[in-house]
């Protein structure tokens, strides 16, 4: 009871930190989101330690900050001039590795860019969900929407998972998935795509439909992909931070990868539906 009582409270506290940075203010949501992002990252590194690599987690941290500031700076204040700082500060990467005189340096200088293409890059492209038509103005619904999708989708899978799951979907990485809870998250997805839509007004149907398939697809792919990196690991979870739910990337998986496909999606449409 103890151990149910503590998820569920720090589970309410991650929600709530989550939603009001989302739907309040834009800076609120930059002072939340930067903060995910930071933490992410460096949970990230402090995990790729324990694979016998050392990659430059304070260059790494400094990089996700000025990637994820240079995006919200761009899309907000329409000001792209800290992007000249984030070039550098790649080039700098393999330069420090030379002084660093550490073991298995490219190794190093590729985690270090790993940290922030896996990790910052899909956190800073969400500045373009809220922003995502060049018109200035906050739309937070759709970013609430996707999130909401993403927990439907886990929800949904786990649910018809547990009660109905017989074939694996992806064994070797993650014995618990069944081709049944998948699919059960699918319909789940789609449905609540399609009532989202009825409530909203920056996307239309088709676009909340096409947006429900991408979290299917894409945010199973992440929940793999970051299986597959703690199965290389050997560990269970990412991190403790959240104390019953495991670390950031635990719960953010589906995100790093249904991220830049939203973001593809919303160009499209902006480029050819607006």
């Amino acid at each position: 009871m103890g151990n149910f009582l503590t998820r569920a409270l720090f589970g309410a506290i991650f929600v709530i930190v989550l939603v009001a940075g989302i739907i309040f203010h834009p800076i609120a949501f930059f002072a939340v989101f930067l903060g995910i992002t930071l933490l992410a990252s460096y949970e990230f590194y402090k995990l790729i330690q324990k694979n016998n690599c050392v990659p430059q987690i304070a260059t790494g941290l400094i990089g996700a900050g000025l990637l994820f500031t240079s995006c919200f700076a761009y899309t907000y204040y329409n000001n792209a001039s800290l992007f000249a700082l984030f070039v550098p500060l790649l080039v700098l990467i393999p330069i420090i590795e030379m002084y660093r005189k550490k073991e298995n340096p490219f190794g190093n200088i590729a985690y270090t860019f790993m940290g922030l293409l896996y990790v910052a890059l899909p956190f800073s492209l969400l500045n373009f969900l809220v922003f995502p038509f060049g018109d200035n103005q906050f739309h937070w619904e759709i970013l609430m929407g996707v999130f909401v999708l993403i927990w439907a989708n886990d929800t949904g899978a786990y649910l018809v998972g547990v009660n109905f799951g017989k074939h694996r979907l992806f064994e070797r990485i993650s014995p618990k998935k069944s081709w049944e809870g998948s699919i059960g998250g699918a319909v789940i997805t789609l449905v609540i795509a399609y009532l989202i839509s009825l409530y909203t007004k920056d996307l239309n149907t088709i676009e909340w439909i096409a947006t429900g398939v991408i979290v299917v697809v894409f945010g199973s792919m992440g929940d793999l992909v970051e299986s597959l990196l703690k199965r290389s690991i050997n560990i269970k979870d990412s991190g403790t931070i959240i104390p019953g739910h495991g670390g950031l990337l635990d719960r953010f998986d589906a995100l790093l990868l249904v991220s830049p496909m939203i973001f593809v999606l919303l160009q499209v449409i902006n480029q050819f539906f607006r």
